[in-house]
């Protein structure tokens, strides 16, 4: 039986986060290098610190959680980053269950944007993955993919035309491939024009934006439409979830949905697709709350 966890009321002065009945808010947009230094603060506990893993998602890499992974090592976590493959959901669950059983002591594992539908599979029946933590991600149950769950709500910026064999903001000449068992796939770039709007918004200059964009991993097409099999994680492993109120990828009503359902400790922020690059302060703040509550 799934079980409602609840936040104490709180208020977090230095971070500008308010915490009422499960649900945080954030006061500030665009916090100051003080306020996001602030919020990755390391609290004292008990017990050695958890391992982070944290998952990347498509149209991005592990370097993505740069800003993420510093102020957490200064703060005495160990963290790893693993690649992530983004040709098959099934696939890239797979190598990543495997990657975790390597790993000793407990795990937080976090997962950004298709890195959330990653973890949802890769962490069940590991009894070392104490919690989950989703970043403006994707938290499928049975039977959802991540492409059936940006559909159900409007709101994303993908696609302006529903009618498209593609979303209108992918690259309109897919790169064809092989797969090692011989069969056809595609993959698909965000394109650079776009890639700003639909990830960073307004948060970084146009010239990172398409440094950004040059750099992408893309993503199969089947991974976008392949569902999740199995009893998701979040049944059974508590769970921490920022919902990204200027996600122009997942709509804020999807996350919302999904963060709720998984029964979530939830923190909203105006923050973009890919709050760990624009937002790390707040990114590292919610992982070390999660952090805590497993010691």
């Amino acid at each position: 039986m799934r079980k409602r966890r609840i936040f104490q009321a709180a208020v977090l002065g230095a971070t500008g986060i308010a915490v009422i009945a499960g649900v945080t808010t954030l006061a500030s947009a665009a916090p100051s290098p003080q306020t996001a230094a602030a919020a990755a603060v390391s609290y004292p506990v008990r017990g050695p610190k958890p391992t982070i893993v944290l998952v990347n998602g498509a149209w991005s890499d592990a370097a993505s959680w740069g800003r993420v992974i510093k102020p957490l090592q200064a703060a005495g976590y160990p963290v790893v980053a693993p690649p992530t493959a983004l040709r098959s959901l099934s696939g890239d669950s797979a190598y990543l269950a495997s990657y975790l059983k390597t790993v000793q002591g407990p795990i937080v594992l976090v997962g950004q944007s298709y890195g959330g539908s990653v973890i949802t599979s890769a962490a069940t029946g590991n009894p070392n993955v104490k919690a989950l933590v989703y970043i403006s991600a994707f938290a499928p149950d049975t039977g959802e993919s991540a492409g059936s769950l940006t559909a159900r709500f409007p709101g994303s910026h993908i696609s302006n035309d529903p009618n498209a064999q593609l979303p209108t903001a992918l690259s309109p000449v897919p790169v064809p491939f092989l797969t090692p068992d011989n069969k056809p796939e595609i993959v698909l770039y965000a394109k650079a024009a776009q890639y700003r709007d639909l990830f960073l918004s307004d948060r970084v200059t146009v010239a990172a934006a398409a440094e950004l964009a040059a750099t992408q991993s893309p993503i199969a097409l089947t991974a976008l439409g392949e569902t999740t099999s199995g009893e998701p994680a979040w049944e059974k492993i508590p769970s921490w979830y920022l919902v990204s109120t200027a996600d122009h990828l997942i709509p804020p009503a999807a996350e919302r949905f999904m963060a709720a359902r998984a029964h979530s400790h939830v923190v909203e922020a105006n923050t973009p697709h890919a709050a760990q690059v624009t937002n790390p302060g707040i990114v590292v703040s919610l992982i070390e709350r999660a952090a805590r509550a497993t010691r």
